[in-house]
Order: structure tokens, then C-alpha cells, then sequence
């Protein structure tokens, strides 16, 4: 394989890992969802509070965070944006380094040029 297309290839296997996480964090906030209800009403686990839902809420949030990551922030950061985003900052330091080399050779003229006019003799 050429390395363009094992980066490719990595990069394809890491996103299909990270989306199976994802659907198995679903399938077990799923199955724990239905686990904490069964404990706190069926089993008498201090029954007179809802303690369930906030266990729940809790985990939603969590799997909700780790859904937008996946699926929203790594869609629009990804592997393009990224290469995208160094191009840009390598072409913003070049043309520094350029403005920079300019300067430097303008001022490296004036500097031979003043070191002319001080070394001839005026008459």
C-alpha cells in the first residue's frame, strides 16, 4: 500500500471504531436505563425517590457528548480540515519569511548604499 492510502485506510478504520463505540455506549445506556428503573422500583430500592431519572439524565448527557463528538465535531474537523488548516498556516509563514527576506535585502542595500556614499569623496 501506498502511504497516502494507509493514512487513508487508518484514518477510515479509527472513524468506524469510533462510531461502534458510540452505537454500543447507546446499547448499554439503553439496557442501564431499563437496569436502574427495574432497581428502583421493582426491587424497592429506595422507592420513594426517582432516583433512577437522575442517573439517567446524567448518562444522556454523557452519551450525548460522546454522539455530538463523533458525528458533529470529528464531520467537520476531520483529516480534510485538518490538512486544510496546516496548508494555510504554512502558506501565512512563507509569506512572513518573504516579507521578511525583502526586508532584509532592501535593508542590506541601503546599508551598502550609505556605505558607498560615506566611503567616495564629495567634492
Amino acid at each position: 500500500m501506498e502511504p497516502n492510502q494507509q493514512e487513508l485506510y487508518e484514518y477510515a478504520r479509527k472513524r468506524v471504531k469510533q462510531k461502534k463505540r458510540v452505537y454500543f455506549h447507546f446499547i448499554l445506556f439503553f439496557v442501564g436505563s431499563i437496569f436502574l428503573y427495574i432497581i428502583n422500583k421493582w426491587l424497592n430500592v429506595n422507592p420513594e425517590q426517582d432516583w433512577y431519572l437522575w442517573a439517567i439524565t446524567a448518562w444522556a448527557f454523557l452519551f450525548i457528548m460522546h454522539f455530538i463528538k463523533v458525528f458533529v465535531t470529528e464531520s467537520f474537523i476531520n483529516k480534510k480540515w485538518e490538512q486544510e488548516q496546516i496548508d494555510k498556516l504554512v502558506a501565512r509563514q512563507e509569506r512572513r519569511i518573504s516579507q521578511l527576506e525583502k526586508k532584509l535585502e532592501k535593508d542590506s542595500e541601503n546599508t551598502q548604499t550609505e556605505t558607498d556614499n560615506t566611503t567616495t569623496p564629495t567634492e
